[in-house]
């Protein structure tokens, strides 16, 4: 049964923060909301919670194309090859925003993303979501949680967001209503940016 823990964005109770820390460290999943669609999530460095989001999303791990939540963009050269200045700047003029950015991997990648030529980058506009990679220490990795009605195609209220992932995640974080249009995807990894999916991110930015 998951956990359902109240968060308030203005002002994250840090007793409740540490609380999902806790589980995150332990290996569990946690659903939380970010800037755009709520995210399932867990700690970058944990294999098994990494397999149960695999499980889960019915893909294999090794395969899975998840982004990294960072705080900031201080995160980006632990797993980011050095970027060129153009690349940086849209990057600072961006984050955090509703955007998810492939970037180029280096060698410092998790043992279970060694193989990825590029990762992911997401810094959101909530605070919840950077608070809890502040207090974990290290990225999470996430992923959106589709539903699968055919009309909704993300649920935006995190009390039903509860009752239908009750048994497979740890906590649920209620942090209010989230939105229902993903980020938008760019990737930035090859000399000209190259748009992967329009959501809530503005174009204008390239």
């Amino acid at each position: 049964m998951a956990e359902f823990i109240k968060i308030y964005e203005e002002n994250p109770n840090p007793r409740e923060i540490k609380r999902v820390v806790d589980v995150l460290r332990d290996g569990g999943l946690v659903i939380y909301p970010t800037d755009t669609v709520y995210g399932l999530g867990c700690d970058i460095t944990n294999t098994k919670a990494l397999e149960k989001i695999a499980r889960i999303k019915g893909v294999k791990l090794e395969k899975a194309n998840w982004s990294f939540v960072c705080a900031d963009l201080s995160n980006l050269s632990d797993y980011v090859r050095q970027i060129d200045t153009p690349t940086f700047k849209i990057l600072k003029r961006t984050l955090p925003g509703p955007y998810t950015f492939i970037l180029p991997g280096n060698n410092n990648l998790p043992k279970d993303f060694k193989k990825k030529k590029t990762v992911g980058i997401r810094i959101p506009d909530n605070r919840i979501a950077r608070t809890l990679v502040e207090r974990l220490g290290n990225p999470i990795v996430s992923t959106s949680i589709h539903d699968e009605d055919e009309v909704i195609e993300y649920t935006t209220d995190p009390s039903l967001i509860h009752e239908k992932w009750d048994n497979l995640v740890d906590i649920v974080i209620d942090g209010g209503y989230g939105d229902n249009v993903a980020s938008t995807v760019i990737d930035l990894s090859e000399s000209q940016p190259q748009i992967v999916r329009e959501g809530k991110g503005s174009l204008d930015i390239l």
